[in-house]
Parts: C-alpha cells; sequence; structure tokens
C-alpha cells in the first residue's frame, strides 16, 4: 500500500468511523482507530471486511472519551485526526450530563492530544444540532454561519453536547496557536448501508418502517445525507488547506416519513410489504409521548421542516453528495443482510 500518512480516527466502532477507516484504507491512508476496549477489535474488523477485503495498515488503540488514558499514545506520530466518536441516544437522558461531559470532555482530550503531538489538523465531527434555528421555529434553512443558541429552554441534551463539544474545540485551537488547525463536519441524519447487527441509531427510522413496529406514520420528517458522502467530507476537510478554520455542513435534502416509505415501498422484491401506510395524526402521538420517552423527544418536531444547506462543502471542497434514493435503498438491503429486518 501507498503511504499518504497517518490518520486517527477515534470511534472506530461507530457508523460514521468504520466509513472513515474504509475511505482512508481506499485511498492509501495508514489508519490507527481507538475502541473503549480492545476487545471489540475483533467485531470491528469483521464489519469493516463486509467491504474491504485487505485491512493492510489498519490497528487499533483503546482510549475512552471519559479519561485521558490512552489518547496521547494513540494520536503520537499521527499527521491527521478525524474525531469522530460521540455518545448519541434517541430519548432525552434525565441527566444532560450524561451526554455533554463525554462530548465536550472527549473533544478536549482529543483536540488537546492532537496538538501536543503536532498533527497537521484534526477534523471533528460535530453535527447540525450546532447549526440549528430554535426549536419553535416552523421551517428553516440553515447554513454553517448559524450557532444553535443554547439559552432556548427547548434545546435539547444532545444538542447541547454537539454545541459544547464544538465550541470547546475552537476554543482550544484558538489558544494553541500552534500549526495544528480544525474543521469541522456538521453531518443532518445519517442514513445508508449498515457493517453488521450493531448499527447506528441514526437508520432505525428506516429499520423501524421495514420491520413493521411503527403502527402508522406520524407528521415527522428529517434532513438526510449518506454514510459513505459523510466519511468522503470528512477527508476532503482533512486535506483540503483551504478547510482550515471552517465548518461543513453534510447535507442532501429533507424528507418526510411518509416520502421515505414510499421509497421503501417502491423497493422490488417484496423487500418493504411491513411498512405502514396508515398516518398518525399528530394528537395521538402527542399523547403517546406521556408514555414513551422516544415519542417525547420528537414531538417538538412534529410538522416543522429544517433544511440545512450544503452549498458550501460544495463549493469549497467540490463534495457531492448522491441522490437521497439510494441511501434509502442501500440501507434498507444492509439492514436485511445483517438480520435487522
Amino acid at each position: 500500500m501507498s503511504d499518504r500518512g497517518t490518520v486517527l480516527v477515534t470511534g472506530g466502532s461507530g457508523f460514521i468511523g468504520s466509513w472513515c477507516i474504509i475511505k482512508l484504507l481506499e485511498r492509501g491512508y495508514k489508519v490507527r482507530t481507538t475502541v473503549r476496549s480492545l476487545g471489540r477489535e475483533k467485531a470491528v474488523r469483521a464489519a469493516l471486511a463486509t467491504q474491504r477485503r485487505s485491512l493492510e495498515g489498519l490497528s487499533f488503540y483503546a482510549a475512552e472519551l471519559t479519561a485521558d488514558a490512552g489518547w496521547d499514545t494513540a494520536v503520537a506520530g499521527c499527521d491527521y485526526v478525524l474525531h469522530v466518536a460521540s455518545p448519541v441516544v434517541l430519548s432525552e437522558p434525565a441527566d444532560p450530563d450524561v451526554l455533554i461531559k463525554p462530548a465536550r470532555d472527549g473533544a478536549t482530550r482529543v483536540v488537546g492530544a492532537a496538538i501536543k503531538a503536532g498533527v497537521k489538523r484534526v477534523v471533528l465531527t460535530s453535527s447540525v444540532a450546532a447549526t440549528s434555528s430554535p426549536v419553535a421555529v416552523a421551517k428553516s434553512v440553515c447554513d454553517e454561519t448559524v450557532w444553535t443558541d443554547l439559552a432556548d429552554s427547548q434545546v435539547s441534551a444532545y444538542a447541547r453536547s454537539k454545541t459544547l463539544a464544538e465550541r470547546a474545540a475552537w476554543d482550544l485551537i484558538a489558544k494553541s496557536g500552534g500549526a495544528t488547525t480544525l474543521a469541522t463536519v456538521n453531518p443532518v441524519v445519517v442514513i445508508g448501508p449498515v457493517l453488521s447487527g450493531d448499527f447506528s441509531e441514526s437508520v432505525q427510522t428506516v429499520q423501524r418502517l421495514l420491520s413493521g413496529k411503527m403502527p402508522g406514520i406520524p407528521r415527522l420528517g428529517f434532513s438526510l445525507v449518506d454514510v459513505r458522502d459523510v466519511a468522503d467530507l470528512h477527508i476532503l476537510a482533512m486535506e483540503a488547506p483551504a478547510a482550515a478554520g471552517q465548518r461543513f455542513i453534510a447535507a442532501t435534502r429533507f424528507v418526510w416519513m411518509a416520502e421515505m416509505a414510499d421509497m421503501l415501498r417502491a423497493l422490488p422484491g417484496g423487500i418493504a410489504t411491513k411498512v405502514p401506510t396508515r398516518k398518525i395524526p399528530n394528537i395521538v402521538v402527542r399523547v403517546g409521548a406521556l408514555f414513551d420517552k422516544e415519542l417525547r423527544a420528537v414531538t417538538p418536531r412534529l410538522d416543522k421542516q429544517r433544511d440545512f444547506s450544503s452549498a458550501k462543502a460544495q463549493a469549497v471542497l467540490g463534495w457531492r453528495p448522491r441522490p437521497i434514493e439510494d441511501s434509502v435503498d442501500d440501507c434498507a438491503r444492509s439492514l436485511i443482510a445483517v438480520g435487522a429486518v
């Protein structure tokens, strides 16, 4: 393999992290990745091997977002760092610090270790949860100039965690005054092909529609992007000189859940026979939210259309996301292949 440099990808067992590893190896980089325990290495390698026969150049390191141990060792000698690892939950936690502390402290640890090691560039996986208009706004289009207002009491713990983590990373880089530069990638909801049965919560909407676990379709929608395109954007942001000091939104387009259901039903081979057709009125969702924490978390988004512009990533980095219909198709087929449906 050619040697274009060494990249540390944090959270190699995760959805985005695993695809970043695959894409980096394809481009000839040596890749290190962190997992919470080296006992996960075998499972991660097996998942990656479904997409890439040779994993030559990949090595594993143990490190956790909540502890200092392991980070200096993992980063030492690296040219670049993709800090992808961050906690995600669907329902609102009773204690917001369950999300905020590991996200913010993890970003500080990883970026601090990168600065200490003289890494050329860190690319931080943030989220459009950090670039969003107020929750009460019914329809909006946001770009990278927007920062989520943490004074808004309706902002979720997850959005707070991503906003505070990204702010912490930018502050640390600004104070360092060194040669290490930072770029962030801020994805919308990420779907696409999963590599194993241990898949991301971000694809659960597709999984639940396919499996018939949803009794009907609420008036909810999401801005979507393909995980492979997100991985590509990380690498573009890592390599391009113009990306230093910049935020880049990774988004394709907004899709109502009813439209996603139509896409799934259109797939050939009778693989989507359980996808519901019945619409669920908003009042029914709100009543259900009194008893279901996951419904409670999405209720504020009923009838809301939040779009996010990826014009900057396309103009500055030449990023071109694939049609979201292809992503839904590949996501569905992969879920079936791993036995998740």
